[in-house]
């Protein structure tokens, strides 16, 4: 296979994983905790179709900077460079915003490093530095 359709390949791949990856995370176990932290804010939970759609696009973003990373560094580097990168900036900024539910981060910490990791790990086995 082409170098370049690896590369597509290997993105294509990361962004499937991690937009599953995140739907069951936030939508199935976590749905209710942002929905009433929300509430509490006296907020609606955004969940229209737009939402769903911009996080679709920010997952692929995320699958390109993973795979972008994991050209120049190692699994573990990879995983925690784009997990700091993309969720640890994220939740600082949607906290700044007090639209974080600190207590989802005891199930979100752990499950986003497993995603972090599996994105990279499919990184580096579909399109591995030559």
């Amino acid at each position: 296979m082409h170098p370049n359709s690896r590369s597509f390949l290997a993105i294509v791949i990361t962004g499937i994983w991690i937009n599953a990856s995140e739907f069951f995370r936030n939508e199935v176990l976590l749905k209710k905790y942002w929905i009433d932290h929300y509430q509490s804010l006296g907020m609606v939970f955004p969940s229209a179709s737009v939402n769903g759609i911009m996080w679709i696009i920010w997952g692929f973003l995320f699958a390109i900077t993973i795979y972008s990373i994991s050209r120049k560094f190692n699994l573990l580097q990879t995983t925690l460079l784009g997990w700091l990168m993309s969720f640890v900036l994220m939740w600082i900024v949607i906290w700044n915003l007090n639209v974080l539910p600190g207590s989802i981060l005891v199930c979100a910490v752990p499950l986003s490093l497993l995603e972090a990791f599996i994105g990279s790990y499919i990184c580096k086995k579909i399109s591995p530095i030559k």
